[in-house]
C-alpha cells in the first residue's frame, strides 16, 4: 500500500484542480468555436430551421373564385389553349389570341389566320405557329416582335425561358431540320437531322438543348435522347433507347427526363439510362422542372388513381394514392400540384401534403402562377388565390 505525506496530498489535489480547470477551459473554447461557426453560417441554416414545425402543416385554401374580371368567358370555343407567363395569361382560340394580366384585364387581342394553331409561352412571350403550316410568330401584349416563314412545313416549335425559339420542320433530304433563333429572331443554330425529332427542351440558359426522337429497336418503338451544345456541330451524347414512345423531354443539369405514353425514365449526364418506370394504368399528364418530375396515372378499371413523384434520375419513385380521378398536373417552385375532379393538392417531393383547395366546378386543367391558380373550364377561365 502506497504511503503519502502531507506535501504529496496537496500536490495531488493541485494537479486534479488544474486538470479540471484545463478541461473546463477546453470545453469553453469548443462551445465558443461552435457558437461562432453557427453565427457566421446562420444564413445557411436559419431559414431551414424556421421551416421546421411548419412543413407538416397543411394549408387549406378557401378555393373561392375571384370576381371582377373573372370568369373570363371564351364564347363558343371550348377547344382553346391557355398558358401563363410572367404574371400574364395568354389564350389562343380558333380565331383570336388574347393577352390578360393576372387580374383578368384584357391587354391585347388580335385575330389570327391559322387553321391548326398551337400556343407556347415563356419569358413573357407567346409563340404561335400552325402545325403543318409554314410560318410562326413571336409576340407579347405590345404586339408582334418577329415572325418567320419556311419553305417546308412546321412539325412543332418551342420557346425557352430566355426567349429563344426552336422550330422543327419537314425536309426534302433529311428526316427533319431544326432551326434555333435568339430572342431577337436571329438564327444561331441549324441542324439537319437523320432522325425524326419529336420534342426539344432548352438547357444551360438556352446555350443548348436536349432532343428526343422515336426509333425502331428490336421490333418495338423506343425513345432516345441527345444533348446538343449550340456552339458545336455534333451532339455531346446520345442515349440508348428508352422502352416507350416519348411524348415530352425535359432537360436539367444532370441529364433529362422522358415522359412516354406508357412509361417514363431518366437519362443521366453521360447519356445513360438511370431509371425507368412503367405505368399501371393510363397516362393522364406529366410535368418536370429541374429534374423533379410528377406523373399522374388513372386506372379506371381498378378505380386506382395515383401521382408518381421523382426527385431525380437515381431516386426511387414515390407513389401517392389519389381519391379521385386525376385531371392535370404541374410542377412549380419544388412542389407537385395535382388536380382531381373536386380538389387541387400540392405535395413536396418527399410526399408531404403541403396545401389543398376545393374546386366546385368541372375543369379540364389549370396553370399555376406565383400567387394564383387559373382554372380552365369548357368555356371560361376562373381564378383562385392559392397559398402553398
Amino acid at each position: 500500500m502506497a504511503v503519502y505525506d502531507a506535501d504529496d496530498i496537496v500536490e495531488i489535489k493541485n494537479r486534479k484542480k488544474k486538470k479540471k480547470q484545463r478541461t473546463k477551459f477546453l470545453i469553453f473554447l469548443l462551445v465558443a468555436a461552435i457558437a461562432s461557426c453557427l453565427y457566421f453560417t446562420r444564413d445557411m441554416w436559419l431559414s431551414k430551421m424556421r421551416g421546421i414545425g411548419k412543413q407538416y402543416k397543411t394549408i387549406i385554401n378557401s378555393g373561392l373564385l375571384a370576381e371582377g374580371n373573372f370568369p373570363i368567358e371564351i364564347n363558343g370555343e371550348y377547344n382553346y389553349q391557355l398558358r401563363q407567363t410572367q404574371d400574364k395569361i395568354i389564350v389562343l382560340s380558333d380565331v383570336h389570341v388574347f393577352f390578360y394580366n393576372s387580374d383578368g384585364t384584357l391587354m391585347r387581342k388580335r385575330q389570327h389566320a391559322y387553321t391548326n394553331a398551337v400556343l407556347r409561352a415563356d419569358s413573357g412571350r407567346a409563340l404561335i405557329y400552325e402545325h403543318g403550316g409554314d410560318d410562326f410568330c413571336i409576340e407579347d401584349e405590345e404586339g408582334i416582335l418577329y415572325k418567320n416563314h419556311f419553305e417546308n412545313n412546321i412539325l412543332f416549335a418551342r420557346i425557352s425561358p430566355e426567349g429563344y425559339t426552336a422550330v422543327v420542320t419537314t425536309s426534302d433530304n433529311y428526316d427533319c431540320e431544326m432551326f434555333v433563333y435568339d430572342k431577337k429572331g436571329g438564327l444561331i443554330y441549324e441542324r439537319k437531322c437523320m432522325e425524326r425529332v419529336n420534342d426539344i427542351n432548352f438547357i444551360n440558359e438556352s446555350g443548348g438543348c436536349v432532343i428526343s426522337y422515336i426509333m425502331a429497336e428490336n421490333g418495338s418503338l423506343s425513345t432516345a435522347v441527345q444533348q446538343i451544345d449550340f456552339r458545336e456541330s455534333i451532339e455531346k451524347w446520345t442515349s440508348p433507347g428508352i422502352d416507350t414512345v416519348g411524348l415530352d423531354v425535359y432537360g436539367f443539369d444532370y441529364g433529362a427526363f422522358v415522359l412516354g405514353i406508357d412509361a417514363c425514365g431518366y437519362v443521366n449526364e453521360n447519356g445513360q439510362i438511370s431509371s425507368y418506370y412503367r405505368y399501371d394504368g393510363d397516362l393522364a399528364g406529366g410535368a418536370s422542372v429541374g429534374g423533379q418530375s410528377a406523373v399522374i396515372i388513372n386506372n379506371k378499371d381498378r378505380r386506382k388513381y395515383v401521382m408518381v413523384l421523382f426527385k431525380g434520375g437515381a431516386t426511387e419513385p414515390l407513389v401517392i394514392d389519389l381519391e379521385q380521378q386525376a385531371v392535370d398536373v404541374a410542377v412549380h417552385d419544388q412542389l407537385a400540384y395535382v388536380m382531381c375532379k373536386e380538389e387541387i393538392r400540392a405535395y413536396d417531393f418527399s410526399g408531404t401534403l403541403r396545401s389543398k383547395a376545393v374546386v366546385a366546378d368541372s375543369y379540364t386543367g389549370f396553370v399555376r402562377s406565383s400567387e394564383h391558380i387559373f382554372l380552365k373550364g369548357y368555356n371560361k377561365i376562373d381564378r383562385i388565390d392559392y397559398e402553398s
